[in-house]
């Protein structure tokens, strides 16, 4: 069915990296990464795990850009052996895992390209995930902005007209599908919350993507400056591999396994009885996200660039001041200096790029 889906898609020329070979860990090195994983999110205050297309390949949904992606095979004039119905798909052992860290507080945000909805049928809820690219279970009125649940995928994508009229009954709103094709810019509440939990991590981690899509592929750097971690857990080398603090090249549901039994987290198995396509039609349950949810995060977010600027003036105001008679300051004090300067010009572009989130 993700073939259905990229077929829909405008064509584009430049669809990235394609088909790089598959790296693995042996198992000893697994063991001693995913340690240093959970001590990683024992101590840290808030997590943040962007997930790509390759949790969702154990689903029996072909990723795009690895060995037998959908990208990778079409440029031969192929198409993958396994195609799963995005109706058909339960969530995977990784979709259940997260939803359990959560649940347990090791978690606090998901950020996904993914457009299947198995996030959302495993059971987590909108106040924990922003969708970048949409969700094909997901329709949204174009008067008032409000998204409802579908109890199948939208016969569309790219935002074309799916389901009728508003369920809310707003006058002369229509339900288009919220699936981007590639010219389309990113949700805006999903990009804002998004960025400024990315912002806010001790630990962004990646789970299944290559991270070569901008800018959601750039939002798990978002926290370097301010001291957080990146974690990378991918089969493929990816763009940001140097940047690194940890790399994990495993299958994602071992990892998340192994994870969760160190951690002591149970992974729940899928239940339709909280997966909200299951619901009976009359239920129609919404999938959008609340103002003050958006307000709540942007309280924090503004809180953490004003104490980085802070810290950057205290750090300017410390600097030595040498006069004539004193010795030249060294090449080392000289870098130091200069990287204070540079990291106060990335906190003022930061800064200007925070005013562009809205509360409405």
């Amino acid at each position: 069915m993700s073939c259905n889906y990229a077929d829909g898609l405008s064509p584009y020329a430049n669809k990235g990296v394609l088909g790089v070979a598959e790296q693995f860990d042996d198992e000893s090195e697994i063991n001693e990464k995913v340690n240093k994983l959970a001590e990683w999110l024992q101590d840290a205050k808030h997590v943040v795990v962007h997930t790509g297309a390759g949790i969702s390949t154990s689903a029996g949904i072909p990723d795009f850009r690895g060995p037998n992606g959908v990208w990778t095979l079409e440029r031969k004039g192929e198409k993958p052996n396994v195609n799963v119905s995005f109706n058909d798909a339960i969530p995977t052992t990784t979709h259940m895992a997260l939803r359990g860290l959560i649940s347990k507080g090791y978690i606090q945000y998901i950020v996904s390209q993914n457009i299947d909805g198995l996030h959302m049928k495993s059971g987590m809820t909108r106040s924990c995930i922003s969708e970048l690219h949409g969700n094909i279970f997901v329709e949204q009125c174009n008067k008032c902005r409000h998204q409802f649940v579908r109890p199948s995928i939208t016969g569309t994508v790219g935002q074309k007209p799916c389901g009728g009229a508003c369920r809310r009954r707003c006058r002369g709103g229509l339900l288009l599908d919220n699936v981007l094709d590639w010219e389309h810019d990113l949700p805006e509440r999903d990009l804002d919350m998004a960025l400024m939990h990315s912002t806010l991590a001790d630990l962004n981690i990646t789970l299944g993507t290559t991270l070569q899509i901008i800018p959601s592929g750039n939002l798990p750097l978002k926290n370097k400056k301010h001291g957080g971690k990146l974690i990378i857990c991918n089969l493929q080398p990816t763009k940001h591999d140097k940047k690194a603090d940890l790399i994990i090249h495993a299958y994602v549901d071992d990892v998340m396994n192994k994870l969760c039994k160190r951690l002591g987290v149970e992974i729940d198995a899928y239940d339709a009885l909280d997966d909200p396509t299951k619901q009976p039609n009359n239920h129609n349950p919404g999938w959008t996200i609340k103002p003050q949810q958006i307000k709540d995060i942007e309280k924090m977010y503004n809180a953490k660039l004003k104490l980085a600027a802070a810290q950057r003036k205290a750090n300017k105001n410390s600097f030595t001041f040498f006069n004539a008679k004193e010795p030249p300051p060294s090449r080392k004090k000289c870098k130091t200096e200069l990287s204070h300067i540079t990291l106060k010009s990335e906190i003022k572009t930061e800064k200007c790029s925070g005013g562009t989130i809205t509360n409405a």
